[in-house]
């Protein structure tokens, strides 16, 4: 990426994941807006992510955001997906998208449920078209962790997939600004790992009294990423 660090739009960011996720690239420096399916809410949410105004986030309904993103995150409930994605396609073409979106359908999300195809992210690749770059990331990330005062972020690594290698090494990278391990996964089918494991990870917090249960890839690299 150049010097200029690329405006991130998120797309259904009022909720936890996503708010969270601008809170910490805002946190690191990067332009922020926040979109809603109203400007109303996308401008509350902005403000109550920077109260003291010092950081450089703003509200804007889902498609002027998108519109506005260099790099457009998905971070919307899956009931909602579809209707999203209608909403941004002209806006989002030639853009990266970064899907964080989990098919979990209430009131079973410790149960793993996939959709038709295999997985949401390649559903977003499937209806957005070969024009955008979509990226899947950030599935197994707790929204409690987002908010931590630590650089560096433990037990919580990203896995990153989708079908253009560049695309994924932009993700990558952004992920580790912010502190997480990123780490490339391969190809958009093999998002459905980090979809279905959200389930897993529910069911883990619920079971153990985990407060945000995370993943770790052990052993050491022995290859450039």
């Amino acid at each position: 990426m150049s010097n200029k660090r690329p405006t991130l739009a998120f797309i259904g960011g009022t909720g936890d994941l996503g708010s969270g996720l601008a809170w910490r690239f805002a946190t690191a420096g990067y332009p922020i807006v926040i979109g809603s399916r109203t400007v109303e809410k996308a401008a509350e949410a902005a403000a109550k992510l920077n109260p003291d105004n010092t950081l450089a986030i703003s509200g804007a309904s889902n498609e002027n955001a998108a519109i506005e993103g260099d790099i457009v995150f998905l971070t919307v409930p899956f009931a909602s997906h579809e209707t999203t994605l209608v909403s941004i396609r002209t806006a989002v073409q030639g853009k990266i998208v970064v899907d964080s979106t989990v098919p979990l359908v209430p009131p079973k999300v410790v149960r793993v449920q996939l959709p038709a195809g295999g997985c949401a992210a390649k559903q977003t690749q499937d209806f957005l078209g070969d024009g955008v770059r979509v990226v899947s990331a950030f599935h197994n990330v707790a929204a409690a962790h987002m908010r931590s005062s630590q650089k560096q972020l433990k037990d919580c690594d990203v896995l990153v997939t989708g079908n253009d290698a560049d695309a994924r090494a932009i993700i990558v990278d952004l992920a580790e600004t912010i502190g997480f391990k990123a780490w490339h996964a391969g190809g958009i089918d093999n998002s459905a790992v980090a979809e279905a494991l959200t389930s897993v990870l529910i069911f883990l917090n619920r079971h153990y009294g985990i407060s945000g249960a995370g993943i770790v890839i052990t052993g050491h690299p022995t290859k450039a990423k």
